[in-house]
């Protein structure tokens, strides 16, 4: 029971990565709130669940990113933990740097960075009132290492990055903690639906451990986060992603012909 007693407030969190979140934290005895558009399926995930309750935010309604926070701390009197997963890309339209409109660009950057920002702003004036907390940002591999497309993405994931280090610097003086959790191809149905197997494969060739990672495995790094025992960490970029980017640009090519024991 890891985070027994801790509010623990969960953005984009009905499916995915976000719903292993929710359910990771409250198996280790958090009171979760689940952030969420659609607050019926809400509703129906966080009836399975022990002391889960549902906040409302859409993430193209500003002003939800501070009202969820507001109405967690007016049911639970404060707010421990926050999670950061919302995130948004459209590989349709979020193409290379050449080819990408910059109204595509503006709007996903606008989109991926204030939802961290506002929501981090809202919830750092209650923790500070309340000893502290720990905020953990979901960003992405593509944030440290540029891709051949999802400029926009790539580029909020890397700002998200410098944000995480700048609220940890600037929070310390308030025990506020502030890390950020960087997945890489994960099995979640929002890969399933914009990869193709054919990139998935060609993906899976750069990660060293040679499988693609599971939601509760990036969830597991969320709670080390939220909980008492990285109390002494704070400003951290911790990659989940099997390895990838950790290797030669031709590992792809040349591990299957290494010789292996």
């Amino acid at each position: 029971m890891r985070l027994k007693d801790k509010v623990v407030l969960i953005t984009a969190s009905t499916r995915g990565i976000g719903l292993a979140c929710v359910k990771k934290c409250a198996k280790e005895g958090a009171r979760v709130y689940m952030a969420a558009r659609n607050i019926e399926r809400a509703q129906e995930i966080a009836n399975t669940l022990n002391d889960a309750k549902c906040m409302y935010n859409d993430a193209t309604k500003p002003e939800t990113f501070t009202s969820m926070v507001e109405d967690v701390v007016k049911d639970a009197g404060r707010i421990d933990v926050l999670v950061n997963n919302f995130g948004t890309s459209n590989p349709g339209k979020d193409l290379d740097f050449a080819n990408t409109d910059p109204a595509v660009f503006l709007e996903t950057v606008n989109l991926n960075l204030r939802s961290v920002f506002m929501a981090s702003q809202a919830a750092a004036k209650h923790m500070a009132k309340h000893g502290g907390g720990s905020i953990i940002n979901i960003s992405s591999v593509g944030g440290l290492v540029p891709d051949i497309s999802q400029v926009a993405y790539g580029t909020s994931k890397a700002a998200i990055n410098y944000l995480t280090k700048l609220i940890a610097v600037q929070e310390a003086k308030h025990n506020i903690r502030c890390n950020a959790v960087l997945p890489g191809m994960t099995a979640t149905e929002a890969v399933e639906k914009n990869l193709t197997e054919e990139f998935r494969n060609l993906f899976l060739r750069h990660i060293p451990l040679g499988r693609i990672g599971l939601p509760e495995e990036i969830a597991e790094a969320v709670v080390y986060f939220a909980s008492d025992a990285s109390a002494y960490t704070t400003g951290q970029i911790l990659t989940v992603s099997g390895g990838f980017g950790l290797a030669t640009p031709v590992y792809g090519d040349l591990a299957n012909k290494a010789n292996r024991r």
